[in-house]
């Protein structure tokens, strides 16, 4: 991949990547070597040889755009990080602070005083500060409240005043409405006059006086039909408006369904208020796409690569112990067939494999039925279907592969007893991580929880004990 950036084609980020960290290796090494050396005017040849490696660093990161350096600095270890976070122009911090993940972006607020996070607060637009804010300390914020016009202030307010996950939370305040009495040959003048055009700017939202949304006017529209035309005569009525208390998601399922690259956000009374946009919509995508895999594996936040020991620890502590008591749930049931075992060793070999492919089929289940949740597909009327279609193909997965690894054991320990019980404890193992794996997710959701957190965990917990549970109990039955 090649990115352009000021007309001119840049490598890879991974080659720049590769590039900054040897250019930090060669410069700890120069400065190490240079500090050792005894020589006259030691301490300014000293200073001489850092400042021509900070200056070759510091060219390198001047050419890259501002998602790359966010890229580059989420890879480093602390202590390299700040050093090419020093060297970055302060012009651009406002750009990369927002590029960087939560966690990397704590740490480098955390080493900025409260002037330089207002410096590169005001670099961004209102949207965008919204965006930072969370963030900021307290005192930034009202300092940077404080500087904002009447119009900026008021704006920025709103947006603080959404959840996260609610369109007011990510719309923008830059876009270029229209009325709709104008003809087209004024409207292009207008927007000549503009010299720019907001990003994403593929319609013009048409308001009356009063500002209300009457329509928008798609860009080919307005450079296709004639100049003599006024607006209303070309402009398109049938619109996906948002309102600000919308729910992300379902915004997020709209543009996916419509293709839409913007959409406007009006009040209560209809009047154009800000605008949604496709970039802020895949943002917000990759972000609860990467919060649900963090979820399905037990941890709680993001986290910084390179954080501190203790703080990982906190992260992953909670699913950790949680594990930790359902594993001596699984071995107190394993222990239970103490005797069963002893007199047939072969079931500690073939136990782990009822269990682990019990987990294994839950896992996917349960993959299925949050993607299901997230976009609105599982409803009450659906739900029993929903689980006898799993079940279904849990028999139907239990009967093939446990007949498999059942001739395998019969083959193996020339015992067909021993390959019919592998056979069934494989298919109603596979019916419990089934059942469960559609359960849940689903009560996890009816209880208003997230039904991504920790499900991975619960359903390899309940697969590993009921597995070695039907397993064993069905070997002490028939085999003994």
């Amino acid at each position: 991949m090649t990115v352009v950036q000021d007309g001119k084609p840049h490598e890879n980020v991974q080659a720049s990547l590769h590039e900054v960290q040897e250019l930090l290796r060669k410069a700890e090494l120069v400065e190490s070597l240079v500090h050792k050396q005894a020589m006259p005017r030691h301490e300014l040849v000293e200073s001489l040889v850092h400042k021509q490696n900070l200056a070759a660093l510091q060219k390198k990161l001047d050419e890259l755009h501002p998602a790359d350096v966010a890229y580059i600095l989420e890879a480093l270890p602390l202590e390299q990080r700040l050093k090419v976070w020093d060297l970055v122009k302060a012009e651009r911090d406002g750009e990369i602070l927002l590029e960087v993940s939560d966690a990397v972006r704590e740490t480098l607020i955390k080493h900025m005083d409260s002037e330089e996070l207002l410096a590169a607060a005001e670099t961004l637009d209102t949207d965008e500060i919204a965006d930072l804010a969370p963030d900021l300390p307290k005192d930034v914020i009202e300092e940077l409240l404080a500087s904002l016009d009447v119009q900026n202030r008021a704006r920025l307010q709103s947006a603080l005043s959404y959840e996260e996950d609610r369109v007011g939370a990510l719309m923008d305040f830059d876009m270029v409405p229209i009325r709709e009495d104008v003809t087209l040959e004024t409207a292009l003048r207008y927007l000549r006059r503009l010299k720019e055009l907001p990003d994403q700017t593929d319609k013009l939202f048409v308001v009356d006086r009063n500002n209300v949304l009457k329509g928008v006017l798609p860009l080919k529209r307005l450079l296709t039909e004639e100049p003599e035309q006024t607006v209303r005569e070309v402009m398109a009525e049938d619109v996906v408006v948002f309102h600000p208390e919308d729910d992300a998601h379902e915004a997020a399922q709209a543009f996916e369904r419509y293709d839409l690259v913007t959409a406007p956000v009006v009040d209560a009374q209809g009047h154009l208020i800000g605008r949604l946009t496709v970039d802020a919509v895949l943002d917000f995508i990759r972000e609860e796409s990467e919060a649900e895999k963090l979820n399905l594996a037990g941890l709680r936040e993001e986290e910084d690569l390179f954080a501190p020991v203790w703080k990982s620890v906190q992260n992953r502590w909670t699913w950790l112990a949680i594990n930790l008591v359902t594993a001596f749930v699984a071995s107190r049931v394993i222990g239970l067939f103490e005797g069963t075992i002893e007199k047939l060793v072969a079931l500690a070999t073939l136990m782990p494999i009822v269990a682990g492919i019990g987990g294994n089929s839950g896992n996917q289940t349960i993959t299925m039925i949050v993607r299901a949740l997230a976009l609105g597909q599982v409803q009450d009327t659906n739900a029993r279907k929903l689980l006898w279609k799993e079940l279904g193909v849990a028999v139907v997965n239990g009967l093939l592969w446990g007949s498999v690894i059942g001739l395998i054991a019969w083959w193996l320990y020339d015992n067909v007893a021993l390959g019919l019980v592998m056979t069934a404890a494989m298919t109603l193992n596979l019916l419990l991580a089934a059942t469960m794996g559609v359960l849940i997710p689903m009560v996890m959701y009816k209880l208003g929880r997230d039904p991504a957190v920790g499900s991975s965990v619960m359903i390899t917990a309940i697969t590993d004990s009921g597995g070695f549970f039907i397993f064993l109990g069905l070997a002490t039955l028939f085999l003994l």
